[in-house]
């Protein structure tokens, strides 16, 4: 079964810069991604995986999650990146992104790789969580099939450049839609698979660091299409990702009550009712799901109830 991490803010920092590293393991994000792919030169690919390796097995970490992600299955590098990074870093480990999935075999390629490593180096075998990210046209078309293509695997990820590149959309740079809303039909088939999944669904990042706004207008139109969270690239968009993907106070203590409401009125001594009121709202089996949808996601926020309910 996926865990349930808290993914609002996933900071991703380039495997070949020492410096960005150090200062990525003092913050607070909810991840940390260390990253072998597009932020390496093929050049400093290979010492990147030792530097990589070493960070993570030094701990230290104030993310609640170290993930790592390794080259995509077209090149040459992936399964050294998986087998060095692992071997090295053990169960320090939460998670390997594996970018540019294409279909659910390549999921359970990393799967496999995973648990050779595992039982070869005495690690506890399933805990390495797998994120797949969906960056073209052929990922996107089978996202449901890489959702569940390994019980390891706990978050869809969007990947909006390569994505923008594959379908050859008008874009001035990359990760920036090239209008309003240009992502929406890819980030919504993306919630659906992972939610049939039962697995997170991710946005990526937006490139330009210093707009601030344009992060908060990109992330609040991901929140509301149902999105769990976003990569960020700069320390100073960790705020806003954060903001905009946990469940307002007010919104999370009134979620708690109706699954409060529901849980009593629906035993032998609440009168094993399928609908009650909560105050002037009605409330049913609908509005258990909608209020556990914002619960969960309160509560992988580290948020606390200010409400209690009283029958």
């Amino acid at each position: 079964m996926p865990s349930v991490r808290a993914r609002r803010s996933v900071l991703a920092v380039p495997g070949s810069n020492p410096r960005m590293i150090e200062k990525s393991r003092g913050l607070a994000v909810d991840a940390v991604l260390l990253d072998l792919e597009d932020a390496v030169t093929p050049s400093a690919k290979v010492a990147a995986r030792s530097a990589v390796a070493d960070a993570v097995t030094a701990g230290g970490w104030a993310a609640a999650t170290v993930a790592v992600r390794v080259n995509d299955l077209s090149t040459a590098y992936t399964y050294r990146d998986v087998i060095e990074v692992v071997e090295t870093a053990g169960p320090a480990v939460d998670v390997i992104v594996l970018p540019k999935v294409q279909c659910p075999e390549q999921v359970a390629w990393l799967d496999l790789l995973l648990s050779q490593i595992e039982r070869t180096m005495g690690f506890p075998e399933g805990e390495i969580g797998i994120e797949a990210m969906v960056e073209s046209a052929l990922g996107l078309s089978q996202a449901l099939a890489i959702a569940q293509a390994s019980p390891r695997v706990e978050a869809l990820v969007f990947g909006p450049g390569d994505y923008a590149a594959d379908l050859g959309m008008r874009s001035p740079f990359v990760g920036a839609p090239p209008f309003e809303g240009a992502f929406d039909v890819a980030l919504q088939t993306l919630r659906i698979a992972a939610t049939a999944a039962g697995v997170q669904a991710v946005d990526g990042p937006w490139q330009q660091v210093h707009d601030l706004d344009g992060l908060r207008g990109k992330a609040a139109r991901s929140a509301a299409l149902g999105l769990d969270g976003t990569w960020v690239i700069h320390p100073s968009q960790v705020a806003v990702a954060e903001e905009v993907f946990t469940p307002a106070q007010d919104a999370y203590d009134h979620a708690e009550l109706v699954l409060d409401a529901l849980t009593f009125h629906g035993s032998a001594e609440g009168g094993s009712r399928g609908a009650a009121m909560l105050g002037e709202q009605m409330v049913d089996e609908a509005s258990r799901k909608l209020a556990l949808s914002v619960a969960v996601k309160g509560r992988a926020a580290g948020l606390t109830r200010t409400s209690t309910f009283t029958a």
